[in-house]
């Protein structure tokens, strides 16, 4: 089994993206419900590592955070691009969680990521052609921004990968704490 850990994205803001999802050739963009923010990619694991999976990512205690998508990126360049993606506001909580799941899949026994976290939702993967529009897309929807939404919890995700791109199934979600705000007089 094929394994990351996401947060999943409201309806209005897969909707907001689908709207950049076009006008660039050479480029296979994501389907609006595989939008996600990863926090932890896994790979391939089999039933006992799920289960220790699982179990440490039940384990973890992290309050609900508002977070907004802002600004158009991209991994690679010219004929070597991978990936368009949107990024994201800093939110240190953001950060917080990814720390947390982080220790816990390496409690689970696998080993650490090893890469920094760089948290974004990719809208589209390279077909491998170099992509001549890709400056022009990326001046005219760099001012890209969604209004905060609440993250209320993540989710551990299986992916199988087809000959159409990947598809995700949701294996478990786990709470994220809701937070207390106390009146000051």
């Amino acid at each position: 089994m094929r394994l990351f850990v996401a947060l999943a994205l409201p309806e209005s803001i897969r909707w907001q993206l689908r709207l950049l999802s076009g006008g660039l050739p050479g480029v296979r963009w994501v389907e609006p419900e595989s939008f996600h923010i990863t926090l932890r990619f896994i790979g391939e694991v089999d039933g006992a590592q799920f289960h220790y999976i699982d179990a440490g990512l039940a384990g973890i205690r992290a309050p609900s955070f508002n977070i907004s998508l802002a600004g158009i990126g991209h991994f690679g360049s010219g004929s070597k691009l991978r990936s368009l993606w949107v990024g994201l506001d800093k939110q240190p909580a953001l950060f917080h969680l990814h720390d947390k799941i982080e220790s816990a899949i390496v409690r689970a026994g696998l080993p650490p990521d090893g890469q920094k976290y760089q948290p974004h939702v990719t809208l589209a993967r390279s077909k491998g052609d170099a992509t001549p529009k890709l400056g022009e897309y990326l001046v005219h929807n760099n001012l890209f921004r969604t209004p905060p939404f609440e993250a209320t919890h993540f989710t551990l995700f299986s992916s199988f990968l087809s000959h159409s791109g990947a598809i995700y199934t949701p294996e478990r979600s786990y709470e994220l704490a809701t937070r207390l705000y106390s009146k000051v007089s």
